[in-house]
């Protein structure tokens, strides 16, 4: 360390270039004009280089990059590879706003209608299976679903998994054509 040098303190954050060296004792005068003294083994020489100025709102450019969702690659379990692709949920209150007024015939024609159509752009879409989520009630509308099912050749129906629905779903199984 020599007259001349730019120093920091170790345990301020006080920084300022060298005056006068005198044994062991530094006086720096500090960047806002005032002189101190320090024991040299309590300062630390910085370059001179220029500092990289950095501002509030490039920080937080910086924070809100790399806090944004990175794209995970997902590695598909065996028994997941066997999971529905498609979960139809039958339950009134998630067909229509209010089903206050309406019949429980209205209700199962809804129901019903929105099964068939699912049922369809599956087809279409080649998605191979599908539950379908009904709920355990009387049992009306899981036996007008069998009903609806039945009526496809290239459909098979059977209770969806128990551990994840209970006894409220049904599967299908839609077998592609070649």
């Amino acid at each position: 360390m020599k007259e001349g040098d730019t120093v920091e303190t170790i345990d301020d954050i006080v920084r300022g270039r060298v005056v006068k060296i005198s044994g062991d004792l530094v006086t720096i005068t500090t960047e806002d004009g005032f002189q101190l003294q320090f024991p040299a083994s309590e300062l630390v020489k910085v370059s001179d280089q220029p500092q990289i100025k950095v501002t509030n709102a490039e920080v937080a450019d910086a924070k809100t990059d790399k806090e944004q969702p990175r794209k995970k690659i997902t590695v598909v379990k065996p028994k997941e590879r066997n999971a529905p692709k498609m979960e139809v949920d039958l339950h009134i209150h998630q067909l229509v706003p209010s089903a206050k007024h309406m019949t429980n015939h209205e209700m199962l024609n809804i129901q019903l209608d929105t099964a068939k159509r699912q049922l369809e752009f599956a087809i279409r879409k080649r998605i191979q299976k599908v539950v379908f989520i009904h709920g355990v009630g009387e049992g009306v509308l899981k036996e007008e679903l069998k009903y609806l099912f039945r009526r496809y050749e290239n459909i098979k129906y059977y209770d969806a998994d128990y551990q994840k629905y209970g006894m409220g779903a049904t599967e299908i199984y839609i077998y592609q054509n070649p």
